[in-house]
């Protein structure tokens, strides 16, 4: 009898989205610590499009002699438990697979993780939405992080692409820091933006406190930052110079079981937005990718195997 395999996603030769393939790859065991989840759902993200272009290879983040697996987050069912786990088989489960230099992501039929990285999903929360809360809510979540409080008297936040993923959880986690959010986005968001709790603006003019910059605006975001102020972007090693005095630093997304429970239980109770732009099945992924890379959208494409 042949081994089992499952179908995942992975680039060898990264040239955008004709380079994306759909593999067979023989099923693993979970070993000590470890769970298999049958994935529901994994969402596209723009980090996934470097991937595939090329990009993080381009800069040393990727050194994968043979291929390396597209995807970061994932919702699914537990399938296989190995020793010293007592996550219970058919545990919804959401979680990240972070980093980038590995051999299968999250766009694949399963998968094998630390059971230390993964949350449970909650009944009120369908695995669809669920997928997209993993990698946008902790870098979010990590954003603010690197925010801290607002300080008194210097409490201006500006959030360029407040309505993408990234951008609007970090819009609401801000106010709840103290900071007075406007939200930077297309005029056609506004309603959005505002149902969030923050102010709008299309056209933003300079002398912020601080400028979170999901929308990769770079060095004209940074000029929206008054001297002294803070500039927070997403892209580790790629931001802007600084100058002026302002601080500027960049997220590390990195896998917190702890905090994306908490995520998971607020995305569920309607606190943070799970959009979901449409469903494709696994060998749709490069179609996504392309539609994903028009820009514009308002909400993920979910792989479902």
């Amino acid at each position: 009898m042949s081994a089992a395999t499952f179908r995942t996603a992975v680039v060898r030769i990264p040239n955008g989205p004709d380079s994306i393939e759909i593999i067979d790859v023989p099923v693993a065991e979970p070993g000590p610590g470890q769970i298999r989840v049958a994935i529901a759902a994994a969402t596209v993200n723009p980090t996934d499009l470097g991937v595939a272009a090329g990009f993080f290879h381009s800069i040393g983040l990727v050194q994968q002699p043979e291929h390396t697996g597209l995807g970061w987050e994932f919702a699914g069912v537990v399938d296989a438990a190995g020793p010293g786990v007592d996550r219970a088989v058919g545990t919804r489960v959401a979680g990240l697979v972070a980093g980038f230099d590995r051999d299968y992501g999250t766009y694949a039929e399963q998968i094998v993780v630390s059971a230390a990285d993964v949350a449970p999903v909650p009944d009120g929360l369908d695995l669809l939405a669920a997928t997209t809360v993993p990698l946008n809510g902790l870098a979010a979540a990590h954003v603010v992080d690197l925010l801290g409080d607002a300080p008194a008297g210097a409490d201006r936040l500006l959030v360029t692409g407040a309505a993408g993923a990234v951008g609007a959880n970090v819009t609401v986690l801000a106010q709840e820091r103290g900071w007075q959010v406007t939200g930077l986005a297309r005029a056609g968001d506004e309603e959005f933006v505002r149902s969030l709790g923050a102010d709008f603006t299309a056209h933003a003019e300079p002398e912020w406190d601080a400028v979170v910059d999901p929308a990769q605006l770079n060095d004209q975001a940074l000029k929206l930052v008054r001297d002294g102020g803070a500039y927070v972007g997403l892209r580790p090693g790629l931001e802007p110079p600084t100058e002026r005095g302002i601080s500027v630093t960049s997220v590390v997304t990195a896998s917190d079981r702890t905090r994306l429970a908490d995520l998971l239980t607020r995305a569920a109770a309607g606190d943070l937005p799970t959009r979901v732009h449409a469903v494709v099945p696994l060998d749709q992924a490069a179609e996504a990718h392309r539609a994903t890379a028009e820009g514009g959208l308002r909400g993920r494409y979910i792989i479902c195997p």
